[in-house]
């Protein structure tokens, strides 16, 4: 199977929208220069909103006690250099388990347990090789959203490129690229933050 590359999405994404495809992302043209400019944070962005099976990473972290006593989040654990967002943090590391105390602030993780401790992330799996291929049809959908109107500048081009997201994000539920537990699944920017401590599945 032939590798996939960024430049193969970014003209997958281009084809959407019926553009000419690039040769680089270098190139001096408005495609490339907006393809380069959207690409990093359309891919984290589209991790980060579903828990898609190929990126879900665990880690065993050590963590400093910071000695503000015992019940309070004492315990700073840095975070592993591919973390994106935090899973549901359970004693035994499972989903059905029973959930930690925990916080996200500043960049690290804050808990009222003690180190060493395992943790389930989704990670910033950059290569667009390693993605399951439902997500690279999400990921080429989104970014031709993003520059839609500002190569284009027509309405009808917009649409289709919402309509192209939404097909491929229900392909990819259902062929199971996104593992759907409900403890996955919590709405809120609070819970993604980590601001619920105590909710239990």
């Amino acid at each position: 199977m032939a590798e996939t590359t960024e430049l193969d999405v970014a003209n997958m994404a281009l084809a959407v929208l019926d553009e000419a495809p690039i040769v680089s992302l270098e190139e001096n043209c408005k495609a490339a220069r907006l393809m380069k400019l959207h690409f990093d944070v359309t891919r984290e962005a589209e991790l980060m909103k579903h828990a898609w099976v190929f990126a879900i990473s665990t880690g065993d972290l050590t963590g400093l006690d910071r000695g503000s006593g015992w019940g309070t989040l004492n315990w700073q654990y840095d975070v592993p250099a591919d973390f994106l967002r935090m899973l549901p943090w359970t004693y035994d590391n499972e989903l059905s388990g029973v959930p930690i105390s925990w916080e996200q602030r500043d960049g690290k993780l804050y808990s009222d347990q003690s180190s060493p401790r395992s943790i389930r992330y989704i990670s910033n799996v950059t290569d667009p090789d390693d993605w399951d291929a439902t997500f690279t049809e999400v990921m080429v959908a989104a970014l031709a959203i993003k520059v839609a109107h500002a190569l284009t500048h027509k309405a009808g081009m917009i649409q289709i490129a919402q309509q192209a997201y939404q097909t491929a994000l229900r392909q990819a539920q259902a062929a199971n690229a996104v593992q759907r537990n409900a403890a996955l699944y919590r709405g809120s920017w609070a819970y993604q933050r980590g601001d619920l401590r105590h909710w239990r599945a």
